[in-house]
C-alpha cells in the first residue's frame, strides 16, 4: 500500500511540474479571435483615405505615425498575422467559415498591397494629405453636436500635422512627379483655408479645446505649407504613375477576389456601354419632347424634396418586394454644407455614413448652395433620387448599416469596394427598371448617364494601372467622352491614378451582382423570391461577390487561389 501510495505521489507531482513548466493546455485560437486583433490593430495602422468605403472607427488613443520606423514595425507586425493565420486554414471546414477565412486573407493582402506594392507613402506625396487634412476631416463630418471625444479627436489630429509631413520628407524616396503635383495643387491656399476651417468650427466646442487648436493651428498650418515648398523645390524625375500588370492582377486577385483579366473587364465594359447607349436611345424614342428638369430653387426646398424622396423610395422597395427595409434603419438625409467642411471639401465625399458604433444616428450628405447656371454632373439639385439610390437608401448608407450590423465580426468590419460600389450603381438600375422613374424622362437620362461614366471608368482605371493611360490624358479623355467638366474629371481621375482598382468596382460589381442573380433564379426556379436574394446581398454585401455566389450556390469557381506573399 505505502509503494502504491508513493507512485501516485510522484505521478502527481510530475503533473504539477508540467503544469508549472508549460501552463495550462493553451486555448487554439479560432478565426473570429485572429479577427478581433486585426481588426483592432488595423484601426491604429490603417491610412486615412479620399475614399469614403472604408472609413472605420478609430481609437481614442490613435497615433498617426508613418516614420520610417513605423512602417518597419507595420511590416513585421504584418507578418506575424500573416504567420498566425496561415494555422487557421480548414479545408473541411463550412463554407461560410471558408468564406470568413478568404475574407481574412484578402484583408492581409490589402495591408501587404499598401506597404509594399502601391507604396502610396514612398510614392505619392498627397499620401501625406490624406494622413493629415484628410484625418482632421473626418471627425468634422458627423453633423453637430461635437462630443468631448470628437474634439478631443480635432486636438490630437491638427497637432500631428509636424510629425507626419517630417515622415513624409524621408519616406518619398521614389516620387512621382504627377503626384507631387497633385499634392501642391491641394495645398493651394490652405493657411486661409485651414484658418476657416478652425475659425467656423470653433463656435461648436467648448473653450479648453478652441484653446488647443488655435495653439496647434500655426504650427500645423507652416508645416503644410513647407512640405508644399519642399515638393515644388524637388527635381522629380520619375513621371510613370502606373502601377503595372503584374501588380494589378495581384490586386484582383488576392484584395478584390475577381477572376477576370484586365482584357476581361474592357470587353464587360464595351459592352455595357453599348447597351447603355442603345436602352438610352429608345428611350428617348419613349418620350422624344422630354423638358430639361429644373432647378431647386434653394437648398431648404432640395432638403424636403430628399425627406419624401427617401421615405418614397423605402417604400417602393417594400411594397414592390425588391429589398427587405428594417424599421430600425435610420435615415439618409441631406443638409447644408458647414462651413467648417467647406474649405477641404475637394479632399473626400461631404457624406457620413455612420459606423458599427453610430447605428442609432442618421447617415448625412452635405449639399452646397443652389446657383444658377449649369449644374455639376450628378446633378443633385435636379432630381436628388439617382444620388438617394447610390449613396443612400438603398445604396451605402443602407447597405452598409445592414453590414454594421451583421452578427458575423469579421463580416462587419471588412471592406471591398467591389461589392459596395457595385450594390450602390446596381440599385440605380434596379429601381430604374423596378418602375420607380417611369413618369421621369428627365431622370432617366441621368440614370443613363452615370451608367455611361461607369462603363468608362473600367477603361480608364485599366488604362492607368496598365500604363496605357497618363493621368493628363485620362482627365481629357473623360472631359470629352462622357462628357463632364475639366474640374470633375480631375478629380475622379485624382482618385482613380492614387487608387488603382477603385473605378473599375462600380461597373465590375454591378456585373457581378447580375449575373449571381441569373444563376441564383435559374438554379431556384418558381421559388426563387428577388426580396430574398437582395436581403442576402445585402446583408453581406461588404463580402467580395465570388465569395457570395460560394457560399449561395456553393460553387467556388469564381474565387481565385490563395497567396500569401
Amino acid at each position: 500500500m505505502r509503494f502504491t501510495s508513493r507512485k501516485f505521489a510522484l505521478k502527481f507531482l510530475a503533473a504539477i511540474a508540467l503544469l508549472v513548466t508549460f501552463g495550462p493546455a493553451a486555448h487554439a485560437e479560432t478565426l473570429q479571435d485572429f479577427a478581433k486583433d486585426f481588426w483592432t490593430w488595423r484601426a491604429q495602422e490603417q491610412p486615412f483615405s479620399t475614399d469614403d468605403i472604408p472609413r472605420l472607427d478609430r481609437p481614442a488613443n490613435l497615433v498617426i505615425d508613418w516614420s520610417p520606423q513605423a512602417v518597419t514595425r507595420y511590416r513585421a507586425q504584418l507578418l506575424r498575422f500573416e504567420g498566425r493565420f496561415a494555422k487557421l486554414a480548414d479545408p473541411a471546414a463550412p463554407i461560410t467559415q471558408q468564406v470568413d477565412y478568404r475574407l481574412m486573407g484578402s484583408a492581409l493582402a490589402r495591408v501587404h498591397w499598401e506597404l509594399d506594392i502601391d507604396a502610396r507613402w514612398q510614392r505619392d506625396p498627397s499620401f501625406y494629405i490624406d494622413q493629415t487634412l484628410g484625418a482632421l476631416y473626418l471627425p468634422l463630418l458627423p453633423p453637430p453636436p461635437f462630443s468631448s471625444a470628437r474634439q478631443d479627436e480635432l486636438v490630437s489630429r491638427l497637432a500631428s500635422f509636424p510629425a507626419t509631413l517630417d515622415a513624409a520628407r524621408k519616406n518619398l524616396t521614389d516620387m512621382r512627379k504627377p503626384f507631387a503635383d497633385l499634392a501642391i495643387e491641394q495645398l493651394a491656399d490652405i493657411a486661409p483655408r485651414l484658418r476657416t476651417v478652425i475659425s467656423e468650427v470653433e463656435p461648436q466646442l467648448d473653450a479648453e479645446h478652441a484653446h488647443a487648436l488655435e495653439a496647434s493651428l500655426a504650427a500645423s498650418t507652416k508645416s503644410l505649407e513647407d512640405f508644399r515648398a519642399w515638393l515644388q523645390q524637388q527635381h522629380i524625375a520619375k513621371t510613370e504613375t502606373a502601377i503595372g500588370r503584374e501588380n494589378y492582377l495581384y490586386f484582383l486577385r488576392q484584395i478584390a477576389l475577381m477572376p477576370y483579366t484586365p482584357e476581361q473587364m474592357l470587353l464587360m465594359a464595351q459592352q455595357e456601354l453599348h447597351r447603355t447607349l442603345a436602352v438610352a436611345a429608345y428611350d428617348t424614342a419613349r418620350d422624344d419632347k422630354t423638358q430639361p428638369l429644373p432647378v431647386f430653387k434653394s437648398t431648404e426646398e432640395q432638403m424636403q424634396r430628399e425627406q419624401s424622396d427617401e421615405l418614397a423610395i423605402r417604400a417602393y422597395l417594400q411594397s414592390h418586394h425588391i429589398l427587405t427595409v428594417p424599421t430600425w434603419v435610420k435615415h439618409y438625409r441631406n443638409l447644408p454644407l458647414p462651413a467648417y467642411v467647406a474649405p477641404l471639401e475637394d479632399l473626400s465625399p461631404t457624406d457620413d455614413l455612420t459606423s458599427p458604433l453610430r447605428l442609432d444616428q442618421d447617415g448625412t450628405s452635405y449639399i452646397a448652395a443652389i446657383h444658377p447656371g449649369t449644374q455639376g454632373f450628378f446633378a443633385t439639385s435636379l432630381d436628388p433620387r439617382p444620388i438617394i439610390l447610390h449613396e443612400g437608401v438603398p445604396g451605402h448608407y443602407f447597405q452598409k448599416v445592414l453590414s454594421f450590423a451583421n452578427p458575423d465580426l469579421i463580416r462587419t468590419h471588412f471592406y471591398d469596394s467591389g461589392p459596395n460600389e457595385g450594390i450602390g450603381f446596381y440599385s440605380e438600375e434596379m429601381m430604374l427598371q423596378a418602375g420607380l422613374f417611369d413618369r421621369d424622362p428627365g431622370t432617366r437620362r441621368l440614370i443613363y448617364n452615370f451608367m455611361k461614366l461607369r462603363a468608362l471608368r473600367v477603361e480608364v482605371d485599366v488604362k492607368l494601372a496598365l500604363g496605357e493611360l497618363t493621368m493628363a490624358q485620362a482627365m481629357e479623355y473623360m472631359t470629352k467622352t462622357v462628357p463632364m467638366s475639366s474640374h470633375t474629371a480631375h478629380d475622379e481621375v485624382a482618385l482613380f491614378a492614387t487608387a488603382p482598382g477603385q473605378a473599375m468596382t462600380y461597373q465590375i460589381g454591378k456585373l457581378q451582382i447580375m449575373g449571381l442573380l441569373a444563376d441564383v433564379k435559374q438554379r431556384q426556379g418558381d421559388s426563387f423570391s428577388l426580396q430574398s436574394f437582395h436581403d442576402f446581398v445585402w446583408l453581406n454585401g461588404n463580402v467580395p461577390l465570388s465569395l457570395q455566389r460560394w457560399e449561395l450556390l456553393h460553387d467556388p469557381v469564381d474565387v481565385p487561389a490563395l497567396k500569401l506573399h
